[in-house]
């Protein structure tokens, strides 16, 4: 890595980083990003600390040719926990319509933030990526907020001005779960990762935070319904997330003993079966919806019927190609996401299991400190994940059934 030579003509600004930035890679991200972004910089000082512990401490003159170079390296590097040595407040305009952000707004990340307002630091609340601040100067409260919800006169936060980012600090982790990252590949130790798993949402438990599940419709098909159901009596899971698909498979294997028309015992394709899903959406609407079903006797086992019977409360968002849908499905996409946001509050762990598009969803609306275990056949629904943000994942590239089969045994170990 280059040092910037202290003679570099142009735009300048100077900032400051601070934490755990040495070993967990924060400074060499820092340079960089300045250089690799045509920029130069000088170290101005530094102060480490002695111990594990101790923060540490770097002031940097940041220079670049053009002033459109130097706010494009200093956005990328107020993502990694750079900021400005001016102290100042945080800046904001008054939104000029509904559903849109004011220009020049600060897009968020999923990052612990906070923004300066009357000389105080205050943290900006349920931190999502891929939003604004919507601020409350009378109140001094900061939140995030989706761009469809924004209503015109919203005092929106612009710019970078009185704004920090705190990045997770990976020297500051003790857990193999946090050690192993967001790297994915079917090479992994899995005895290892399945325990540190059930570990670290023995944690959450103990804490008294929410454990979440974001379910596809492959649970059923390979015959892990049984492992769900163990998870949510042991108390294990949460909430619980889902399309039309895994509630209605789950139900069809509950009322006829198969999924997708297939004998869930047997393997074998079952007499007239592909009705079967038709049929359990149709069972349940004529009954009134799900609940509705649990209470009267008529749904007995199963994912949904062990929701109800143990008040996990569910979010079934609804999509293009549903039949149906079941009653309890959200059809409305925006509906669906604001129910979804309420649900992940309180969340400490989230446990993903082969379902691409309701991972990434559910990824979108979790802050980074939310630990996350995606679980796929298909290696490209971590690697999804990951790019859009999601660093905190921990991929498993294998079958749900085994997978869940090894986790509930490890859960079931100190009950």
């Amino acid at each position: 890595m280059a040092k910037a030579s202290a003679k570099s003509p142009g735009h300048v600004e100077e900032g400051e980083l601070q934490g755990h930035i040495i070993d967990s890679l924060l400074l060499p991200k820092v340079l960089d990003e300045v250089l690799t972004r045509g920029g130069s910089y000088v170290i101005k000082e530094i102060r480490l600390g002695q111990r594990q512990v101790d923060p540490s401490f770097v002031k940097l003159e940041v220079r670049a040719p053009t002033a459109e170079q130097l706010e494009e390296i200093l956005d990328a590097i107020h993502d990694h926990g750079a900021t400005p040595t001016s102290a100042a407040d945080c800046s904001w305009e008054n939104a000029d319509m509904d559903g849109a952000f004011p220009e020049h707004f600060y897009s968020t990340t999923n990052y612990r933030t906070q923004v300066r307002l009357g000389g105080e630091w205050l943290d900006v609340d349920d931190q999502e990526m891929d939003c604004g601040v919507l601020l409350d100067p009378a109140a001094k409260k900061a939140r995030c907020v989706a761009m469809v919800r924004v209503k015109k006169g919203d005092p929106i936060v612009v710019g970078r001005q009185g704004l920090r980012v705190f990045p997770a600090e990976q020297a500051a982790r003790q857990h193999l779960f946090e050690f192993m990252g967001s790297s994915v590949s079917s090479e992994k130790p899995k005895g290892v990762t399945v325990r540190e798993i059930a570990a670290a949402m023995k944690r959450s438990k103990a804490a008294g935070e929410k454990i979440l599940a974001v379910l596809g419709p492959a649970v059923v098909h390979t015959g892990s319904v049984e492992h769900i159901c163990a998870m949510i009596q042991m108390g294990y899971l949460n909430v619980l997330f889902a399309g039309n698909a895994l509630a209605t498979h789950d139900i069809e294997s509950s009322l006829y003993g198969t999924s997708l028309g297939v004998w869930l015992d047997r393997g074998l394709p079952a007499e007239e079966g592909h009705e079967h899903h038709l049929r359990a959406i149709n069972t349940i609407r004529r009954a009134g919806g799900i609940r509705v079903a649990v209470d009267s006797g008529l749904l007995k086992s199963g994912i949904m019927y062990e929701c109800v019977k143990n008040d996990v409360p569910f979010v079934l968002a609804g999509s293009i190609r549903d039949d149906g849908p079941l009653p309890e499905v959200i059809t409305d996409v925006l509906t669906a996401q604001d129910v979804m946001r309420e649900q992940v509050k309180g969340v400490g762990f989230c446990l993903m299991i082969a379902t691409m598009l309701h991972s990434i969803a559910t990824g979108n609306l979790l802050p980074a400190w939310v630990k996350v275990a995606c679980v796929d056949i298909n290696p490209a629904t971590v690697t999804k994940l990951t790019d859009r943000g999601s660093i905190q994942t921990v991929g498993v590239v294998t079958d749900a059934e085994p997978f869940l089969r090894a986790l509930t045994h490890e859960l079931e170990t100190g009950q």
